[in-house]
This record gives structure tokens, sequence and C-alpha cells, in this order.
């Protein structure tokens, strides 16, 4: 399975932004994720989405950001709302199978097995 991610830019504070990524092929019961990784900084979970369209983000992004799939299509999406400079980071879709429908999603990097090239998000002040 390839990962392809797209949509990143620059942008200002408060603006907005939209990540895609598009899957070569069908990981049934997967889990997508996005993490994001700030130079200097490791990588860290950002949001995920199991295959029922349960959703996870983490605190900082709470509210602001949205995740989504489309099963049919092999995609998922990020929609970055009310972008502030500290989320300026690559930005890199994941997935990893799963054998359950429901399982919730590891904010672990080291727990994906497949990776998107990244996309550059910058935040300008």
């Amino acid at each position: 399975v390839q990962l392809q991610a797209s949509g990143g830019g620059l942008v200002q504070a408060g603006g907005s932004l939209s990540l895609a990524c598009a899957a070569s092929g069908t990981l049934t019961k997967s889990i997508m994720a996005w993490f994001r990784q700030a130079p200097g900084k490791e990588r860290e979970f950002v949001a995920a989405i199991n295959w029922i369209g349960l959703t996870y983000m983490t605190d900082s992004v709470k509210g602001r950001f949205t995740i989504s799939r489309d099963n049919a299509k092999n995609t998922v999406s990020l929609q970055m709302n009310s972008l502030n400079p500290e989320d300026t980071a690559v930005y890199y879709c994941a997935a990893k199978s799963s054998a359950s429908m429901r399982t919730v999603p590891s904010r672990d990097y080291r727990d994906y097995r497949f990776w998107g090239q990244g996309t550059q998000v910058t935040v300008s002040s």
C-alpha cells in the first residue's frame, strides 16, 4: 500500500488548510492517521480515524481540526481551521491494518506501517 499526501501550503494565522491522502490499495478495517513533525521535534500524533469513522484527536487540535475518511475511495482528509504558528510542521498520513473495525487507534507513530511522503504546512503569524 502506498500513501500520497497533498494539500499543504502557507497560510496566515487564523486561516484554514485541507490535507488529503490517497491510498493505492485497500486496507480493510484499517486505521488511518495524521502525524506531524516540526524541526527538531519528534513526530507527534495529530488525529486518527478507524474503519467505522470514530475519530481521535490530540488535545491541541480539538475543535479546530477534523479528520474524515472515504472507505470506498481509500482516502483520508484533515480539515484544519484556526491555524496558528505552532501548527507549522511536515504533516504525514499513515495507515495500519487492524483486526477490528472498532479498534481504538494507536497514537504511537511506530505502530503504523504505511506512510505518505509528508506535506509542509507553514502558518505565519
